[in-house]
């Protein structure tokens, strides 16, 4: 592919006055999964969270450098944070399902854009349900509780509440580590397949998923990026001490 989509200048940021991302250069290709691995509190989801604006929420955070998508720096005065985080989404580690049917969890986005065609709403949420597999399971209980559902399902509704409004990058932060084996496979061969329409970066703590699903992976140590390549050559070639280090199980 090869066709930047979303690249990050010197990013640094601030929680206070302790520097937790030192200058971040990366730039993501269009149509790849790219991991991001590296000891927990090294910056990894603290630089996921910068690509669509997540961190504005801490208190106290300074942000500095830019994150240009589409040609613009995100961190500019005129981005609409909401419009932003349609075509930048996310899916948490822990599920997070709102407390309503699984049908209202699909449309929810759609609603906050102004759509009220029934039959757009039923023709998302079953192609988005299709998208995230999790349609076989669920296409009967639509109309019930989405925290009704096991995690594994929960995870899959959640990545389909972000697929219905149609992004174009899907972040990912651990978000197999709440599931056991099965059903963070079943997520896995999700976002394979998924990754022929959408670009992903995945936080994982999980060094085999990262090796299996993803095109590049980053490696972060101490709010720096030491390492940025594809994965193969990453886990089998590292050309960092820290990076093979960290992968041959030596620290973290």
């Amino acid at each position: 592919m090869g066709k930047e989509i979303i690249t990050s200048k010197d990013l640094h940021l601030y929680y206070g006055k302790k520097e937790a991302l030192k200058g971040i250069d990366l730039s993501i290709n269009q149509g790849e999964i790219t991991a991001m691995i590296g000891p927990s509190g090294c910056g990894k989801s603290t630089y996921l969270r910068c690509l669509n604006r997540m961190n504005d929420l801490i208190p106290d955070v300074t942000i500095t450098g830019s994150v240009v998508y589409k040609g613009k720096d995100i961190y500019g005065p005129k981005t609409d944070t909401v419009d932003l985080r349609k075509e930048i989404g996310m899916v948490f580690q822990q599920p997070n399902p709102f407390p309503f049917s699984i049908y209202e969890n699909i449309i929810y986005g759609l609603k906050l854009k102004g759509e009220t065609d029934k039959q757009v709403f039923d023709q998302v949420v079953e192609e988005s349900l299709k998208a995230a597999s999790v349609w076989e399971d669920v296409k009967d209980k639509l109309h019930q509780s989405a925290l009704s559902l096991s995690g594994g399902q929960q995870q899959r509704v959640c990545i389909a509440r972000v697929l219905a409004v149609n992004p174009e990058i899907i972040l990912l932060d651990e978000p197999t580590s709440a599931l056991d084996p099965i059903s963070s496979g079943k997520i896995e061969n999700t976002l394979l397949e998924l990754k022929e329409k959408y670009t992903m970066i995945m936080v994982t703590h999980n060094m085999s998923q990262a090796s299996r699903i993803s095109d590049k992976t980053a490696f972060f140590l101490n709010g720096d990026l030491i390492e940025f390549n594809d994965t193969k050559e990453i886990f089998l070639n590292p050309s960092k001490k820290e990076t093979e280090d960290y992968i041959s199980g030596r620290f973290g």
